[in-house]
């Protein structure tokens, strides 16, 4: 296929508009918010102004077509855009273009029916609600969503569900759920066992049992318990059955806008590496003079620049409706462990101040974490990636194609 790195003018118009909004707006605010340790009440008030401002701005959903509020961007401009609101920790949501949201209205621009549409997509491309996607069970593995086991039996003109949900993101102040679960038991194959609903919260029957404690704290990612809630036939998102595809063609383009925020992080993580090595003397030098500090500052830049390239593959591969699956899987996996890597080797140039909560580099290892488990732990990943490397080999001899098709 033909490369051309050159970004299209309107592109990187965008680009530098995103750009110059963080810099000059949105981080200036969250590092004031972070310091001063604001009341919730500023705090939702900072947040309101600055995503009024990105509406002012024409920044508002990016991700979205243009009769839906947004500016229309394919997922390859939007790698640029999501990598630079990813050098903030609130960039994403200022622009209305934060997980589990942005997948949910991809979700629902594509498989929900006219009224679905009105009904929960318009609120939350106008920033007046927030949603959830409520798959993950602790019971089942949820790398092989086949297992679920929440239940949805059919009563009348209603389903009633029952089941048990953990890690629903966003589940606290949503005001829907995209609820996944069991329909049809004996289906074969098993991936046609399961549908989507759309569940109006708060609901009875819908029950938070707790926000999950983690490594970064409490982040709105919640245990979810599911007994005897009514949902109305109409409620059923896509069709019968194609709850696990819908699933799958959602996680594919999320597992990329991931990929995108954690590239704006990983870089940020490497200019305070560089900074950090340029200002701290050590023995009468910079640490930046020091062999060993070169070797962290090249492998990151190494890395970031494959992550980058990957990235930016898989999204073309996305947008231009080719076969993408083992490229996001590259990517997904890459990126994680490069964000997890040059976070880790940013502390380690800080010494003790990196270890404190002094700058924001505690904060990124402890989020960078849950990157190498999130949408795909590593080894499901590496898994797959290997049986389609086997694949293409005995198909053609070859392992070109589950290498990037490239070269």
């Amino acid at each position: 296929m033909p490369i051309d790195f050159a970004l299209p003018p309107d592109v990187e118009e965008v680009r530098q508009r995103v750009r110059k909004f963080m810099d000059e707006e949105v981080r200036p605010t969250e590092e004031k918010l972070r310091n001063n340790e604001s009341a919730r009440n500023d705090y939702i008030s900072a947040i309101a102004g600055l995503r009024q401002r990105a509406k002012d701005l024409g920044l508002w959903n990016p991700h979205m077509p243009r009769e839906w509020d947004g500016m229309g961007l394919g997922i390859t401009a939007m790698a640029f855009v999501s990598a630079e609101a990813g050098r903030t920790s609130i960039g994403p949501y200022v622009l209305n273009a934060q997980a589990p949201d942005e997948g949910n209205m991809h979700t629902l621009l594509h498989h929900a029916n006219e009224p679905q549409k009105e009904k929960y997509l318009r609120p939350l491309t106008e920033g007046r609600s927030r949603s959830c996607f409520a798959m993950t069970e602790p019971e089942v593995p949820g790398s092989d969503p086949t297992g679920i086991q929440t239940f949805a039996q059919k009563d009348g003109d209603d389903w009633v569900i029952n089941g048990h949900k953990w890690f629903i993101s966003g589940a606290k102040g949503a005001r829907f759920a995209i609820l996944i679960a069991r329909t049809d038991p004996d289906a074969d194959p098993p991936q046609a066992r399961n549908s989507a609903f759309l569940v109006d919260l708060p609901a009875e029957g819908w029950e938070i049992v707790r926000d999950i404690d983690t490594m970064a704290g409490q982040g709105n990612h919640c245990e979810i318990r599911i007994t005897n809630l009514r949902v109305p036939a109409e409620n059923m998102l896509g069709q019968r059955g194609h709850g696990h595809l819908l699933g799958q063609a959602r996680l594919g383009p999320a597992r990329l806008a991931h990929c995108m925020r954690w590239i704006g992080n990983a870089e940020i993580a490497l200019e305070m590496l560089v900074d950090r090595a340029l200002k701290r003397e050590l023995h009468g030098a910079p640490l930046a003079d020091k062999q060993a500090i070169q070797w962290m500052m090249a492998d990151s830049a190494m890395e970031l620049y494959a992550a980058k390239l990957m990235v930016l593959h898989a999204a073309y591969k996305i947008e231009n409706g080719m076969p993408f699956k083992q490229e996001v899987s590259f990517a997904k996996h890459h990126v994680a462990n490069t964000l997890w890597k040059i976070v880790d080797r940013a502390i380690q140039v800080h010494g003790a101040l990196g270890y404190s909560t002094d700058t924001p580099l505690e904060r990124m290892m402890r989020n960078a974490r849950s990157a190498r488990l999130v949408d795909g732990a590593d080894e499901v990943h590496q898994s797959q990636i290997a049986k389609n490397v086997i694949a293409a080999y005995q198909e053609t001899g070859k392992t070109r194609s589950a290498t990037g098709d490239l070269l």
